[in-house]
């Protein structure tokens, strides 16, 4: 066992959370054991469950740092366009996901859970995800339900392809972060015209 070194309890936690993250990245969840965790921070059971009472909810709180960390990395800044905006918050999710590896992999995994409380947290993160994208393209009338189905369809894409870029070096960040932002818009400008969101044309826009 490691020797223990003193820390305050949020270092403790946030210790605790940044090497639970390397597990839940590279394991399932049912092959994950956290007593590892104990083992590897050099701390005894007894205070990694004071911390977290179970798995599940050791879990929980490293899904729900990740998705917060992430969501205030990519705030929107309401003073771009909304083209300027996709491009920023794209590349700056990317950004964050490759400086988090294990985080940005965990909170992958956890996707595919089942477990509600797990399910909750990813869900709401999606949600604030969906409603800032939809807010910076229909800013003045409510988005067509067509509209929202293709914005939150994007953002699992855009999940998936972080993924994948962070596993093939060859691909730069600029690559990734254009494929994601010419999907969506293509998504989006070939919607009915029903549901094509008022700036679409903007969207349009030829990039300098």
């Amino acid at each position: 066992m490691a020797t223990r070194t003193r820390l305050s309890p949020e270092e403790r936690r946030a210790q605790l959370l940044d090497l639970g993250a390397e597990l839940f990245a590279a394991h399932p969840y049912e092959d994950v054991h956290i007593e590892a965790v104990a083992e590897t921070a050099g701390v005894s059971r007894g205070l990694l469950y004071h911390y977290f009472p179970n798995k599940r909810a050791f879990l929980a709180a490293l899904l729900q740092r990740s998705s917060a960390e992430i969501l205030a990395a990519t705030t929107p800044d309401p003073a771009l366009g909304p083209l300027e905006q996709l491009n920023r918050g794209i590349e700056l999710y990317l950004t964050y996901c490759e400086a988090n590896k294990h985080a940005s992999r965990a909170v992958h995994r956890g996707a595919a859970s089942a477990d509600p409380e797990v399910l909750e947290i990813l869900e709401r993160a999606v949600q604030v995800q969906e409603q800032r994208i939809v807010d910076a393209l229909e800013p003045d009338r409510k988005a067509h339900p067509l509209l929202v189905i293709a914005v939150r369809s994007w953002i699992m894409f855009q999940r998936t392809v972080c993924q994948e870029w962070l596993e093939s070096p060859q691909v730069t960040l600029a690559d990734a972060r254009d494929l994601c932002v010419n999907t969506l818009v293509g998504a989006v400008a070939n919607l009915p015209e029903k549901a094509r969101p008022k700036l679409v044309a903007e969207l349009l826009l030829p990039q300098d």
